[in-house]
């Protein structure tokens, strides 16, 4: 995952909450990275649960991660580069261009089986393509592929977890 910007769907963060040693020896691995793996809002969101042990685990969780655009949450880039750079991609998640990209994605994405458009992943693969090279790490490869597919050839890996 070198040299990757890395970004979690839903499913990433559900594994990382039940105690996946997969996932969290993935997360663990990604605390040195350059750019902090992304979590984005709505992603954020649909993961969240008010109990006490989740909300526990995700306060550590997002310690190590960005949520790009939100207030209170952890700089984009990590050591010396925390320091100088900025990153440009994390400023542009969440924009109107940004979600109009995700609706172009719905409409078009070939979707598999009986799988059902997804904003919430388009927006997961709209924010990777704002960073590539980039890597999803994903429980449910099937639609992000599909969203990929839309973007003519973007250096995004989907990564099952």
């Amino acid at each position: 995952m070198t040299g990757r910007t890395v970004v979690y769907d839903t499913g990433m963060l559900l594994a990382m909450l039940s105690g996946d040693a997969v996932a969290l020896t993935l997360h663990h691995g990604l605390r040195t990275a350059l750019h902090r793996p992304i979590i984005i809002g709505p992603v954020l969101a649909q993961a969240r649960r008010p109990e006490p042990k989740t909300a526990h685990a995700f306060s550590g969780y997002l310690k190590d991660c960005t949520v790009p655009q939100a207030r209170g949450s952890a700089a984009p880039m990590q050591g010396k580069a925390a320091t100088t750079v900025e990153c440009v991609a994390c400023a542009k998640t969440g924009t109107l261009d940004s979600y109009q990209r995700a609706g172009a994605m719905l409409a078009k994405a070939l979707l598999p089986g009986k799988k059902r458009p997804d904003a919430v992943d388009a927006l997961v693969v709209v924010t990777a393509a704002l960073h590539v090279p980039a890597q999803i790490l994903t429980t449910d490869p099937g639609d992000l592929t599909a969203y990929a597919a839309t973007l003519n050839h973007a250096d995004i890996r989907i990564e099952r977890i």
